[in-house]
Order: structure tokens, then C-alpha cells, then sequence
């Protein structure tokens, strides 16, 4: 089965066991694919492009370069068509949040902060895969750490309106802002 080489790092089913790895399993098809195709292509958005305008399939895929210091090995191995049917695999397998221990009062401060800056593009506190944003709910501590970091540093791109509410976000709540909605997401199971 083509997905077995991510279940080393994912975890059976695509449910993460480690604290730095993303659980995978239902995240929307079109978020995987695009996150394979970045690091297929080593975050070549003129290669990406024309890979998606070729492919009718793929006409609502988005490309974000993103950091990586695995996937963009593994991914190259892939063709096109074994990253549709692999993201089409986990896509339809149930997302189970880390069991993991969130601070209730930076999760409270949290969720108001998702409410206003980031509930538009990741619905339902984060937990929607249908937004093809990424699930966020329920996903390991120090993943969405390091995610952010990387967000932050702009290793990872980030869309502009997500840039302009993180900044929002900042500018209410300071540099606990981060922090506050990581441990809200980290909160839901």
C-alpha cells in the first residue's frame, strides 16, 4: 500500500504518536496533495503551478511553500497520481485528536482569539477539514510549535489573510496570542 512509508512518521491510520509530527488522517484531500506537491518539488510554485493546471483535479489546490526535513525526500519518490490516491486515503480516515494536557486559561483567552482572527478559514475551532486550511484541533503541542515558528519566520508561507489576522492577533494580545490559540487547539480532542 503506497501509504505505508507515512505511517513510520505519522502513525497508524495517520493518527500521530509523536509530539512533532502532524496527525493527517482526515485532513481534506486537496491540503495533503498540495502539501505533497511542495515538497515534491521543493517549494517550486512555477513547477506546481504547472502541475495543478494540467491536472483538472487539482484546479482548487493551493500552493504554500513549507519547511521540511523529511517529506521532501519521501514525496519525491511519488508520482502525481500515487499522491492523489495517498491524500485520498487518509482524507477518508477519521481524524483522533493527541491526548494531551492543555493550560485552561491561555485555551479560554484561546478560543476568543480564534473566534475573531482565524474562525473564517479554519472552521468549526479548527477541527474542519473541509476549509482545506489544515486541521488545527487536536493536533500535538509542539507540531503547532514549530509550525508557527516557522510561519513566524517565513519559512513556511502563509497566506495573506492569515499574515494580516496573525498580526491582528499580535497587536491585541501580544506574544501570548500564539501561544493562547496553540493551547486552544491543543485543548480539543
Amino acid at each position: 500500500m503506497l501509504s505505508n512509508t507515512c505511517l513510520g512518521c505519522h502513525g497508524p491510520g495517520g493518527i500521530s504518536a509523536g509530539p512533532a509530527t502532524p496527525t493527517i488522517s482526515g485532513m481534506s484531500e486537496l491540503y495533503i496533495i498540495a502539501a505533497m506537491l511542495a515538497y515534491k518539488y521543493d517549494n517550486d510554485e512555477d513547477k506546481v503551478d504547472a502541475i495543478i493546471e494540467a491536472d483538472a483535479e487539482l484546479e482548487d489546490v493551493e500552493f504554500f511553500a513549507r519547511t521540511s526535513t523529511v517529506m521532501n525526500r519521501i514525496s519525491k519518490g511519488y508520482s502525481e497520481a500515487e499522491i492523489k490516491t495517498i491524500a485520498k486515503h487518509f482524507a477518508d480516515l477519521p481524524f483522533e485528536g493527541a491526548n494531551q494536557n492543555a493550560d485552561a486559561g491561555q485555551a479560554k483567552a484561546g478560543a476568543a482569539l480564534h473566534e475573531t482572527h482565524c474562525e473564517k478559514c479554519h472552521e468549526d475551532g479548527g477541527s474542519s477539514a473541509e476549509d482545506d486550511a489544515g486541521v488545527l484541533a487536536g493536533q500535538w503541542v509542539p507540531y503547532l510549535e514549530y509550525t508557527m515558528a516557522d510561519f513566524a519566520s517565513g519559512d513556511r508561507d502563509m497566506p495573506k489573510k492569515m499574515k494580516k489576522q496573525m498580526e491582528e492577533a499580535h497587536a491585541a494580545s501580544g506574544d501570548e496570542a500564539v501561544r493562547d490559540l496553540i493551547q486552544f487547539y491543543a485543548n480539543q480532542k
